[in-house]
């Protein structure tokens, strides 16, 4: 068995102290964390992570880099991606990883005095730099799969608030209210197109009355999809009646071009209702 293999196995069979070497001397990290709590499942299941961990790493000592990459970034991805870890601040983990390498630092110390004949000093060089590699890869990793997480649960919050913020609430004789609050963006905007067609379907509304007196602010791409909204409406046998336009996007909507022909409007919601 060449030095390397041997300093792989020597890793692989000390998997199990580094462990729980590492795990009894974490600093007391609040319960919230995956580092401090105390519930036995959430620990068993670190201790597990961080064995296999050990089980990953070392093999960086006798594979190509590719190959390795391949197989450590699975690892990376399903520990960025497990729940006890989201709720975990990012720098508390990249302090136990930077933790970790320390013991992999001492560790080779310790396999070294067992093979001193056999290690040069270009050997521990070559070493410690894959060491401080792998950690660095593995740091670099979680921080993207975190942060890529991250995104996809504000994106994800941030459709619900849309969805939220555009209900279409039922009136009577099969009439409905869509009253819409706040700025208005692209993105919110293609949303309530969405969402406004399948409740209407949904609550078999023949008649939806559009009030826009709580929107401040338009833009010429939201004033379009508006009035493509009351078109794909007017398609499904929807009718609709606009109201609360504001003088702002009144101009919007003409420098469009886009045509009030086809559109009831009222100047406020109750002359609206009033109208039916």
């Amino acid at each position: 068995m060449d030095i390397n293999h041997a300093l792989r196995t020597y890793f692989n069979k000390n998997a199990s102290r580094l462990t729980e070497e590492w795990h009894s001397t974490l600093d007391p990290y609040d319960s919230t964390t995956v580092y401090g709590s105390k519930d036995p499942e959430i620990v068993e299941g670190l201790k597990s992570q961080n064995f296999e961990f050990h089980h990953h790493a070392p093999n960086i000592f006798i594979e190509e880099k590719g190959p390795f990459l391949s197989r450590f970034y699975e690892w990376i991805q399903k520990i960025a991606q497990d729940g006890a870890h989201l709720r975990t601040p990012t720098h508390y983990v990249i302090k136990e990883f930077k933790r970790v390498r320390n013991q992999y630092i001492d560790l080779i110390k310790e396999f070294i005095e067992q093979h001193e004949e056999e290690v040069s000093m270009v050997q521990l060089n070559e070493w410690n730099e894959r060491i401080i590699e792998v950690f660095d890869i593995a740091v670099l990793k979680f921080v993207e799969e975190a942060e890529n997480n991250a995104k996809s649960q504000l994106k994800a919050q941030q459709e619900m608030i849309y969805e939220l913020s555009s209900p279409v609430i039922t009136l009577a004789n099969k009439e409905a209210l869509l009253p819409l609050v706040g700025d208005i963006d692209t993105a919110r905007a293609k949303i309530i197109l969405e969402n406004t067609l399948q409740q209407c379907s949904d609550k078999g509304v023949e008649h939806l009355y559009i009030d826009l007196s709580g929107v401040v602010i338009i833009d010429t791409m939201v004033a379009h999809q508006i009035f493509q909204l009351i078109d794909t409406l007017n398609l499904i046998g929807v009718k609709t009646t606009l109201s609360g336009i504001r003088p702002e996007i009144a101009m919007t909507a003409m420098q469009l071009g886009l045509s009030f022909d086809k559109t009831n409007i009222r100047s406020t919601l109750s002359k609206a209702i009033a109208s039916r």
